[in-house]
């Protein structure tokens, strides 16, 4: 974690970019988990017929992919608290897209990260995401009955 020497986040940090390469595996097989079938996003020909050059990929996994870039940089304890993300150019198969993000303020053990992820057509996805960091590891489950 990128932080001030108490462990603890810092505003104004800049998060290390995380390049994300966009495959035509990911946005599909993005789509199936999330359970969206619009064909725009796993039929290159009815998204050509629909205006689109080619599939593209849908909300849900760029959401997914934007908690993965602070939970990545945060850690195993961190818990996201809100994503608020606004779509805006598509991420097509071959490009890729870079997430960047900035710390713009933190209370307590909560930080508030504005994100932005581009790709060659622009920016892709912009937004905010809340996240807590505990100061201490959460405690672990007591064994079963009868392992230590």
């Amino acid at each position: 974690m990128t932080a001030a020497p108490t462990g603890q986040p810092t505003a104004g940090t800049a998060l290390p970019p995380l390049e994300i390469p966009v495959t035509r595996t990911l946005i599909v097989a993005g789509a199936i988990a999330s359970r969206d079938y619009q064909d725009v996003h796993h039929d290159a020909e009815l998204a050509r017929q629909k205006g689109s050059p080619d599939v593209f990929m849908n909300i849900l996994t760029t959401n997914g992919l934007v908690g993965r870039y602070i939970t990545d940089h945060f850690g195993p304890t961190a818990m996201l608290r809100k994503v608020a993300i606004r779509l805006g150019v598509p991420n097509y198969p071959g490009d890729t897209m870079v997430l960047t993000g900035r710390i713009e303020a933190v209370d307590g053990d909560t930080a508030t990260v504005r994100v932005v992820g581009a790709n060659a057509l622009g920016r892709h996805v912009t937004g905010t995401v809340t996240v807590t960091v505990p100061t201490q590891a959460p405690p672990s489950a007591p064994a079963p009955e009868g392992r230590s």
